[in-house]
């Protein structure tokens, strides 16, 4: 029995893994809950949101690389996030006045909406596939490691190597420091403060003199800024396919109900339960659990629940439970 090496095979193909898909998640499922939450409708093009504003910071990474500009040992994708943010954001913001600002006029109801945003979800799809292409595509340059497994091996003797990429510190690091300045800007600005009052209240916000075109303006800034940032790195630390983001929608959407809709913080924990539950279950468990029983009781099988294939498969159980169980989510959002 061997339970450190077993620590580091678990860390290597769950923790590190888990952890970072999360802040993804988490990243993604805020900018959902801001929208249902101060919007009032499910968003269904958020996904090609973050694959259009990950497909400009990619298109300015090319252009940079090609003058020669870097970041050494770092991506130069971070360079370009800028402007992938500002690209999303004149798309939801042209999108906001040419489509959504007319229903919202109207007062028609949420599913509306919702039926709308699946046209406008199409639409981005294409534009995305027709400017970059349907394939994959890599730009994840610098130092692939921050801990390579030889090193970890040489430095302490074990059999197992520690590996944590460059790609997976970088993930965590931004997650934090945007949710950090998100949940600072809502609660401690005058905007955030408007923001708040008019997703708990309308009617009540707009006697109190706020500008409600004002409010649809920064939702949408922060949502093509959150949408982008969870894009790049979801596409840094995998790669960036136009279906991909698509797909990864139902994730996203079930981070947000089981958290609780309308509720950042749930978002949040949501986006980490959904991970884990998706990297747990689709894991091959053989290897850590030959660490820690005996030789005579090793598993012969790969001891895998699920395939990898069908990881979507877990959130989408998931989200059934949720809503049937607890259509408020965790953090007791709005209702589904």
């Amino acid at each position: 029995m061997d339970f450190l090496n077993a620590i580091i095979a678990l860390s290597n193909f769950v923790l590190i893994p888990a952890i970072a898909y999360g802040s993804q998640l988490a990243l993604g499922a805020l900018g959902v809950t801001l929208i249902y939450g101060i919007l009032r409708f499910s968003n269904f093009a958020h996904g090609d949101t973050m694959a259009f504003g990950t497909m400009v910071a990619i298109l300015v990474t090319w252009w940079l690389q090609g003058l020669g500009v870097n970041l050494g040992v770092l991506p130069t994708a971070l360079l370009a996030l800028p402007a992938g943010i500002a690209g999303a954001a004149l798309l939801v913001l042209a999108t906001d006045r040419a489509v959504y600002r007319f229903y919202r006029a109207q007062r028609v109801k949420p599913v509306l909406l919702v039926i709308v945003s699946m046209g406008v979800m199409f639409i981005y799809n294409g534009l995305t596939r027709f400017v970059i292409g349907p394939d994959d595509q890599r730009f994840a340059d610098g130092e692939r490691f921050i801990i390579s497994p030889r090193t970890f091996r040489e430095l302490t003797g074990l059999d197992e190597g520690l590996a944590l990429r460059t790609t997976q510190g970088i993930t965590v690091v931004t997650a934090v420091i945007v949710v950090a300045l998100l949940f600072w800007f809502l609660n401690r600005t005058r905007t955030g403060k408007s923001m708040r009052a008019y997703s708990d209240n309308e009617d009540l916000a707009l006697l109190s003199g706020i500008n409600p075109e004002r409010v649809v303006l920064v939702t949408w800034l922060i949502v093509a800024a959150l949408a982008t940032v969870a894009g790049v790195l979801y596409g840094l630390d995998k790669s960036f396919k136009p279906f991909t983001y698509f797909q990864l929608l139902l994730p996203i959407f079930a981070a947000a109900i089981v958290g609780g809709l309308g509720s950042p913080l749930g978002a949040i924990a949501g986006g980490f339960v959904i991970a884990f539950s998706e990297v747990m279950v689709t894991y091959a468990w053989k290897k850590v659990i030959t660490y820690i029983v005996p030789e005579s009781l090793a598993p012969d099988g790969l001891v895998q629940l699920l395939s990898t294939d069908y990881k979507f498969a877990v959130s989408f159980v998931i989200l059934v439970i949720v809503l049937l169980f607890r259509p408020t989510g965790l953090f007791k959002g709005k209702a589904v």
